[in-house]
């Protein structure tokens, strides 16, 4: 069990991310896709995409086991940062003394096998340039074949999850919001209790804590095994998925486009880019829930919105595709 113990000075220096970190997705997607026990949420994106796994993935393979300790290095803190060069170069400046920590620990792991590192890792703790080149391109090339085509949902599915957790503080404050985490997070004041692989106390010491949402994190929370004693540490957790998602971005149908036009379902579009609850919709545009559950449907239905429940109410957030529809510009991934 992980117990992470707050002073109240703690609790209010509590942050949720805004965004997702992209080392940590490629750490936790890498580790679902290797793994036979990631449950059925990521299923179809796993059989989408192994077939794209081959040599080049070898580094990665054998620093990210399925189970067990897996480098801090690899994710650094980004200080929020999003940009995957920005990222990546961050892994590449570790110092060669935390290489070689990492690495240690990594080749003692007990849940890994008894064989030693191969080569191509154990050269990682020299901190040779060509050695972290190999590593800065295998970092580069899994997430371009494997995360930038669902980079778009990723996104959105995090930014439906800050909209969620921002109306929970709120109408709550810190403490709502930590009790909100429940089943995930439970919170016994002044301790933040999780599920965990490894027996873990942690004291924040009046450093505070940073909620890090993560697409790909596999049912419990994840932590750096050693985190900087002079940063804020920083707490993984899972977030909700909608169905289907591993075919982000579908364009719509014309019959879809045409379901679109009209005043009441452009104003929803518009409405939700804070987000709103199916009931706030039908408050705000006069409209009965089972109408506005009928909009909301088309719209998710386009590609445009997202909806996640969460305890007696739906909240609704546009995705990216339907913000570059609003703005008349072209979506990015």
């Amino acid at each position: 069990m992980l117990r992470v113990h707050f002073t109240n000075e703690d609790v209010a220096r509590v942050r949720v991310a805004a965004t997702p970190d992209p080392l940590w997705e490629i750490t936790n997607s890498f580790q679902v896709l290797i793994s036979e026990d990631s449950g059925p949420v990521f299923g179809q994106w796993r059989r989408l995409v192994r077939p794209r796994l081959g040599p080049a993935d070898g580094l990665l393979g054998a620093l990210l086991p399925s189970h067990g300790y897996s480098p801090d290095f690899l994710t650094p803190d980004l200080a929020g940062a999003t940009d995957l060069d920005f990222a990546v170069d961050t892994v590449l400046r570790t110092p060669r003394s935390a290489l070689s920590a990492d690495l240690a620990l990594l080749a003692a792991s007990p849940r890994r096998s008894r064989s030693p590192l191969p080569t191509e890792v154990r050269a990682l703790a020299d901190g040779a340039p060509e050695d972290l080149r190999r590593l800065g391109t295998a970092l580069h090339d899994y997430h371009r074949r494997m995360l930038a085509p669902v980079w778009r949902h990723v996104r959105a599915q995090v930014d439906a999850d800050h909209s969620m957790r921002a109306r929970v503080v709120l109408a709550g404050g810190t403490e709502g919001l930590l009790a909100d985490f429940s089943p995930v997070l439970r919170w016994n004041p002044p301790v933040l209790e999780a599920d965990y692989p490894v027996d873990r106390e942690l004291r924040l010491g009046g450093r505070g804590l940073v909620l890090q949402p993560s697409f790909f994190c596999r049912r419990r929370p994840v932590m750096l095994a050693h985190p900087a004693a002079d940063r804020t540490p920083v707490l993984v957790y899972p977030i909700q998925h909608t169905p289907g998602w591993a075919h982000p971005g579908t364009p719509a149908h014309g019959a879809e486009l045409g379901a679109l036009l009209g005043r009441t379902r452009a104003a929803i579009l518009a409405d939700v880019v804070t987000g709103r609850t199916t009931g706030e919709l039908a408050q705000r545009f006069g409209i009965s829930g089972a109408a506005a559950s009928q909009h909301t449907a088309v719209l998710r239905r386009a590609g445009l919105l997202l909806s996640v429940r969460r305890s007696k109410y739906v909240l609704h957030t546009i995705t990216p595709v339907g913000l570059a529809l609003l703005n008349g510009a072209p979506a990015s991934v």
